[in-house]
């Protein structure tokens, strides 16, 4: 064994303890036809996937779950509370260091932002995904795991929040955004840039401490709840019928966003079904339908006299998230406002 200056024995090899937990997705995709792009998600399992990626033993020390195997196209509420409970418990464990959670690319960002508003402590949680299935010619999923794991098992990710790591990116979850269908390259952290980059295992962060900004989100205790509450979305385009709105609060949704063209704006027609449906108690968000944007309060429409939230730069699927998590603790949208303001 090596010794140090002092003569004491040095430790060889990885020490950190990284936990991977396994929930399908493109990476572990089958695509029987490589001249084709069609394929199958979650074909694979787990096991299956880490046995693909040579070297990961000189990262970490690596153990495993599968949690679920499905596209994440099929991700719910339920779902969320399961995984959620089980990552908690994970982080909670003295002998694990860091959790990695393979992921569909689909709805990676709303899981992703979910766990960094539920999970508990200064621990790396990292997700990984792939956009290329694992036997595509030039599948990613590899590489992604391998950096997700170098990241997760690097000391100085901790306290920065839940991470994504793809295609030699390092995002915050709360700002991660996927803007394509197939390009590997196809996350992006929008206006408030990367957190850091990877290169065959090298990680390299832009700062050196995780930001004060990471410790200002609301954290939400899941572990008694056994669904959240319904929020749906709407598409705000030219001629927006007023009868999905009516639809949804038939159906029952305790929150409304809005995914508002421009700055969060809709039809004079929508405003006014939406203010009552807010007089009724419903909450109602605005966010944005455009890739990059930010929704202002009383910027276009007057959110003090209608009740309504403004949802910053937070996208429609991301404000979605945090609207179920805030109607948790109330329904009172200037508490709800704030919950927006500090995300």
């Amino acid at each position: 064994m090596a010794r140090s200056d002092d003569g004491a024995p040095v430790p060889s090899g990885p020490q950190r303890r990284v936990h991977v937990l396994g929930t399908g997705g493109t990476i572990a995709g089958a695509q029987p036809d490589p001249a084709h792009y069609g394929y199958t998600a979650a074909t694979y399992g787990l096991d299956w996937l880490l046995a693909a990626v040579p070297g990961l033993d000189r990262l970490a020390v690596l153990s495993g779950e599968q949690v679920v195997n499905i596209g994440s196209q099929d991700m719910d509420d339920g779902l969320w509370l399961r995984l959620a409970r089980r990552v908690n418990e994970v982080l909670a464990a003295p002998g694990i260091d860091a959790a990695l959670i393979t992921h569909g690319t689909d709805t990676l960002e709303e899981t992703g932002y979910f766990l960094s508003l539920v999970t508990a402590g200064a621990k790396p949680v990292v997700m990984v995904g792939s956009m290329r299935p694992a036997t595509a010619i030039s599948a990613d999923g590899p590489a992604n795991i391998y950096d997700g794991i170098a990241v997760a098992a690097d000391p100085r990710a901790a306290g920065r929040g839940t991470l994504v790591v793809l295609n030699d990116e390092i995002h915050s979850a709360r700002n991660a955004v996927k803007t394509g269908t197939s390009n590997p390259s196809a996350f992006s952290s929008m206006s408030r840039g990367l957190l850091g980059i990877t290169s065959a295992g090298r990680v390299e962060w832009f700062e050196h401490e995780p930001p004060a900004s990471a410790g200002r989100a609301p954290r939400f205790d899941v572990s008694d709840l056994e669904a959240l509450p319904r929020v749906d979305i709407l598409h705000a385009h030219a001629g927006m019928s007023v009868d999905l709105i009516d639809a949804a609060v038939a159906g029952g949704a305790r929150g409304i966003v809005v995914a508002g063209v421009g700055a969060g704006n809709m039809s004079a027609r929508a405003i006014e079904r939406l203010a009552r449906a807010a007089e009724a108690g419903i909450v109602v968000v605005r966010s944005s339908r455009v890739v990059s944007a930010m929704v202002l309060r009383n910027s276009e429409v007057d959110d003090d006299r209608l009740g309504f939230v403004a949802a910053g730069d937070l996208n429609a699927p991301k404000s979605r998230v945090l609207l179920q998590l805030a109607l948790t603790r109330t329904a009172d949208p200037q508490r709800i406002q704030r919950m927006f303001d500090c995300s």
